[in-house]
């Protein structure tokens, strides 16, 4: 009885300080990367807390958070930024996903994870990779190596998107566009675009979430491409709150207070999710996906983003 009490006191130890670190990632002095860092250094030491479900609490959060973002967003800007940009947007996932089923021939990878990794860098990560996965069919393991390939190349976009967009003096607008379409993850665009200002984060949101709207015909068509499941098509369920946010603060403006209220704790909250997502990377699952996906990972992630920021500039 007595180990059993011993064994256990470590864990509650770092149950506690895993909670307090994450509580500190809503003060406004911790940034995204930061709470990324934080959330990796954990994990990597072994507190990251076992009998805590971090994918799902994340996934949940993350849901929640996007939702609250909607209040913050203009109704008129929101349309006006989708149809500007959906030639972009159509553009970016047609040449991801062409580029990699080509890539994933070249590289002799195998087939299903390269279409996991194509479908999550062409749309919207995590939840392109978990919407897609149980419509061909494929394992956990095939999964969990796509998203490993994207949770490792988000980490690295929340450093660099910011210091290149500075680097070209690009607009809050601009960069906002480029972060939605060459970023994976929504969180990860959320974060490099809030660290870039405030109407960089309101343009990659909306366009982010335009064009996460592609997740239903791309799950269709990959069905029906790997002879897989129509009816097992996971639909994020928070785009249609999202939406139904910016609604409200547009016809019901008296709330605007509780709005601005809303849109600043959401973003917050983010920034933890970017510490659980930190949380759940770990040195040994980064080894485990080998190169071959990792190496894929990286040439739809550069061509994508370089060519969509030449078609911004240029």
């Amino acid at each position: 009885m007595s180990n059993q009490v011993t064994n256990s006191t470590p864990n509650k130890i770092q149950l506690v300080v895993f909670i307090l670190v994450g509580i500190t990632c809503l003060l406004p002095m911790v940034s995204s990367p930061v709470a990324l860092i934080l959330g990796f250094t954990l994990a990597s030491i072994g507190w990251a807390p076992e009998q805590v479900h971090l994918a799902s609490l994340t996934k949940k959060l993350l849901a929640y958070s996007i939702v609250g973002l909607g209040f913050g967003i203009q109704f008129d800007s929101a349309v006006s930024i989708s149809i500007a940009n959906l030639p972009l947007i159509l553009g970016s996932i047609i040449l991801t996903l062409v580029l990699g089923f080509a890539l994933t021939k070249l590289l002799k990878l195998e087939t299903k994870t390269g279409h996991l990794i194509a479908s999550g860098t062409a749309i919207c990560g995590g939840s392109a990779i978990a919407a897609v996965s149980p419509a061909i069919k494929a394992n956990s393991e095939q999964t969990a190596i796509a998203l490993a390939t994207v949770f490792i190349l988000n980490s690295v976009a929340l450093f660099v998107f910011p210091a290149i967009g500075h680097a070209l003096s690009m607009s809050q607008h601009d960069f906002g566009v480029w972060s939605a379409i060459a970023i994976h993850d929504t969180s990860s665009v959320v974060g490099a675009a809030s660290a870039y200002g405030n109407e960089a984060l309101t343009t990659a949101t909306t366009v982010k979430l335009a064009r996460a709207l592609w997740i239903i015909p791309i799950a269709f068509i990959s069905a029906m491409l790997f002879k897989g499941d129509n009816n097992k098509i996971a639909i994020p369920y928070f785009i249609g709150f999202y939406c139904l946010a910016i609604a409200i603060a547009h016809f019901f403006p008296a709330g605007e207070i509780a709005y601005s209220a809303i849109f600043e704790v959401s973003k917050r909250v983010l920034v933890v999710c970017l510490f659980l997502i930190g949380a759940g990377i770990t040195i040994q699952k980064m080894r485990a996906t080998g190169p071959k996906p990792l190496v894929l990972g990286v040439l739809l992630w550069l061509a994508i983003g370089a060519s969509s920021l030449a078609y911004i500039l240029i």
